[in-house]
């Protein structure tokens, strides 16, 4: 018999619906995407595009979509990406840079998720016997990292060297709203300055489905087309946009509870002996060094609290707003026992 969840710390991914989001879903117009008809969808990307502050959107199924059109639009194959290490790009998206675009990454070393502009800058290839800079990514917050924000001063200065180098720049902005919630930023500080932002519905705001791309006119107009290549149309899709709208309202309001809980839950652990990175715990994601990581979350699964083991001994936990004070503290009970 499968044991109640107590909690689901596996990603903020897993969050269901809300009622309010519900009943947008059921009352949604729509109309079909690919044709550029569905009133909701148009709303949405709208919507996003203003906030994040660019001219227009476009909205796909997920972040990995989004992130790849992103780099189809903005290279040639052959040349590379300039991307910090353990972006997700590379780490999560399954090589598809090189299948779909014929582009290969270039790391910069990125402490606590932050790469340096003079990194990133001497990153940068111009020698006809090697392959050609195309674009320069950055993720914030970075994932891998533990949920890392990149400030806007370095934002800006990365944003200088690809402006000096002719380069565009693209933003993994999966949990931008994140970012923005801890350093206490609007959403178009950290995101105006780049060619291209992709900000992810379905983690933190809670939506159940989507991503949405930024960038001008122009470009999101040539992302559709690599969106239809992808297998991105989505029809009436303004059910889903529906709820990505909801999202953008309630969402981003709850995220500095859910850093918080990040905060509670790492000190907890590392009071129960295990190793936390507490430099990292900048947002809602904490990884904690966990011997035999696999063998240990699956004990915790039979107790009703699921996690994250991403390596032999790498445990993640996510906060999200589906888990609040009791249940966290009744999955703390678990994890330290």
């Amino acid at each position: 018999m499968t044991p109640p969840v107590i909690a689901d710390l596996r990603s903020d991914t897993v969050t269901t619906p809300t009622p309010a989001m519900r009943e947008a879903m059921a009352q949604a117009p729509v109309g079909d995407d690919v044709y550029g008809e569905d009133p909701t969808v148009n709303a949405l990307q709208a919507e996003v595009a203003r906030l994040t502050g660019h001219e227009a959107g476009l909205f796909m199924p997920s972040g990995s979509m989004t992130n790849q059109v992103a780099i189809a639009l903005h290279t040639r194959r052959g040349e590379e990406v300039i991307c910090a290490e353990g972006s997700h790009i590379y780490e999560w998206e399954l090589g598809m840079m090189a299948t779909f675009s014929g582009v290969v990454p270039r790391f910069v070393p990125a402490p606590l998720g932050v790469p340096a502009p003079d990194d990133v800058r001497a990153a940068i290839r111009r020698s006809i016997h090697q392959s050609p800079t195309g674009m320069i990514s950055l993720e914030n917050t970075h994932n891998k990292a533990g949920g890392t924000v990149i400030a806007p001063e370095v934002l800006h200065q990365i944003r200088a060297v690809a402006t000096g180098e002719g380069l565009p720049l693209h933003l993994d902005g999966a949990r931008v709203y994140n970012a923005a919630v801890a350093l206490g930023a609007e959403l178009r500080e950290i995101t105006g300055m780049f060619d291209t932002v992709s900000v992810c519905l379905s983690k933190g705001l809670g939506a159940p489905v989507g991503s949405v791309l930024t960038g001008s006119a122009a470009a999101m107009k040539q992302a559709h087309r690599y969106r239809k290549m992808m297998g991105g149309g989505m029809r009436q899709a303004g059910v889903l946009a529906a709820a990505a709208l909801v999202a953008l309202q309630e969402g981003p309001a709850r995220l500095a509870g859910d850093h918080r809980r990040a905060r509670v839950l790492a000190e907890a652990l590392v009071n129960a002996g295990f190793s936390v990175n507490l430099a990292a715990v900048q947002t809602n994601i904490v990884y904690a060094t966990v011997p035999d990581a696999a063998g240990r979350a699956a004990t915790w699964a039979e107790r009703g609290v699921l996690t994250n083991a991403l390596g032999p001994q790498s445990v993640r936990f996510v906060l999200h707003h589906q888990i609040d004070d009791e249940a966290l503290d009744r999955a703390i009970r678990v994890l330290t026992a």
